[in-house]
C-alpha cells in the first residue's frame, strides 16, 4: 500500500482527506457509521463565540449535481466545543482543525485566543457578513483578508492558521496572496458559490433565505482552476475543495497544486464517502507503482 501520511504547516496527517466544515458536525454520527480514525483530519463545524441557531428553514435545496445550503452557521458556541466535543475528537486520533467564523474583526481575536493550542489547526472561516463593512464579507477584498487575518494570527501563539478562501471573488489568487501576507500558514479553497433555486409554482426561491451556498460535484472543474491558482500564486501549502466525489477527484486536486483535500456534500450522499475515497485513492496509486502520495503533488503537465 502507498504511504498516504501528508504534513501540512507541521501538522502530520495520516492521509490526505479531511472533512470539510459544516457538513460532519463534530464527527460523533459519522463514527456510529464507521471509525472516523481512518481519517486525516476533521474541520469542525464552524463555531462562533456564542451559540447560533442558524437561519430559517428551509435552508437546504437540490440543483442539478449540487446542493445549496443557508443553514447559516449553526453551532452550540466555542465553550460548549472545548468542554464537549474536542476530547472526543481528539481520542479519535486526527488532526482537528477548528473552524472559526465572526461578524467582526474582534470576534475573529477572541475566539482564536480562545482555542490556541487547544486543537492542531485553526481554519478562518472569511465568508461571513462583516457588519463594520454593510454586510460584506471579510473574504472578498484582499485587504479585508490581510486585516483579519493577521489579527487572528496575532491571538495564534501556539496553532498553525489556514484561511478558508470564498470563490465569489474577483481575483482568488490575489486573495491568496493577501492571506499569505497576513501570516497564514497555509489556504483551503474552495467555500460555495452563492447561487439560487426558484420553485416555479410559487415563483419564490426554494430557500427561505432567497440564497445559498452552492456545494456538490458540479462545482468541481471552476473549484479545481480556482486551486491550481491560488497552490502557483503563493508559497505556503493549499487544501483543495469542492466538489470531490472520488478517490479520482482528490487526485486531480493533489495534481493541481493541493497538499489535501477536504470533502463535504459527498458525505451527504454517501455516509461511508471519505473512506471509499481514502481506499480509492490507494488503489490508484498502487496500480501506478506510486509509493507515496506526495510524488502526485503539484505534477499537472499543462499542454
Amino acid at each position: 500500500m502507498a504511504d498516504l501520511s501528508v504534513e501540512i504547516c507541521g501538522v502530520k496527517l495520516k492521509n490526505p482527506v479531511i472533512a470539510a466544515s459544516g457538513t460532519f458536525g463534530f464527527g460523533r454520527e459519522f463514527d456510529e457509521v464507521y471509525d472516523i480514525s481512518c481519517l486525516g483530519g476533521i474541520s469542525t463545524k464552524g463555531l462562533t463565540n456564542e451559540p447560533r441557531l442558524g437561519n430559517p428553514v428551509p435552508r437546504i435545496a437540490e440543483g442539478a449535481s449540487v446542493i445549496l445550503n443557508a443553514v447559516g452557521l449553526q453551532n452550540p458556541g466555542v465553550e460548549h466545543f472545548i468542554r464537549y466535543d474536542l476530547g472526543f475528537l481528539k481520542g479519535k486520533g486526527v488532526a482537528v482543525i477548528a473552524n472559526v467564523a465572526g461578524s467582526t474583526l474582534e470576534d475573529y481575536g477572541k475566539i482564536c485566543a480562545k482555542i490556541d493550542g487547544l486543537v492542531d489547526m485553526v481554519e478562518l472561516n472569511i465568508s461571513c457578513p462583516n457588519v463594520h463593512a454593510g454586510g460584506m464579507a471579510l473574504g472578498i477584498k484582499p485587504e479585508n483578508i490581510e486585516e483579519v487575518t493577521a489579527l487572528s494570527k496575532m491571538n495564534l501563539k501556539k496553532t498553525p492558521l489556514m484561511v478558508k478562501l470564498s470563490p465569489n471573488v474577483e481575483s482568488i489568487s490575489a486573495n491568496a496572496r493577501a492571506a499569505e501576507r497576513g501570516g497564514a500558514d497555509c489556504v483551503s479553497l474552495v467555500n460555495t458559490f452563492t447561487g439560487m433555486v426558484i420553485d416555479i409554482e410559487r415563483r419564490k426561491p426554494i430557500i427561505a433565505n432567497n440564497t445559498g451556498g452552492v456545494s456538490g460535484a458540479g462545482i468541481k472543474p471552476i473549484a479545481l482552476k480556482m486551486v491550481y491558482e491560488a497552490a502557483h500564486a503563493v508559497k505556503i501549502p493549499v487544501v483543495g475543495m469542492g466538489g470531490i466525489m472520488t478517490g479520482r477527484d482528490a487526485l486531480e486536486f493533489m495534481m493541481a497544486g493541493a497538499r489535501a483535500v477536504q470533502v463535504g456534500t459527498a458525505n451527504f450522499a454517501d455516509a461511508c464517502a471519505m473512506p471509499r475515497i481514502i481506499r480509492e485513492m490507494n488503489e490508484w496509486l498502487d496500480a501506478h507503482k506510486i509509493a507515496n502520495v506526495n510524488e502526485i503533488v503539484d505534477t499537472l503537465r499543462l499542454n
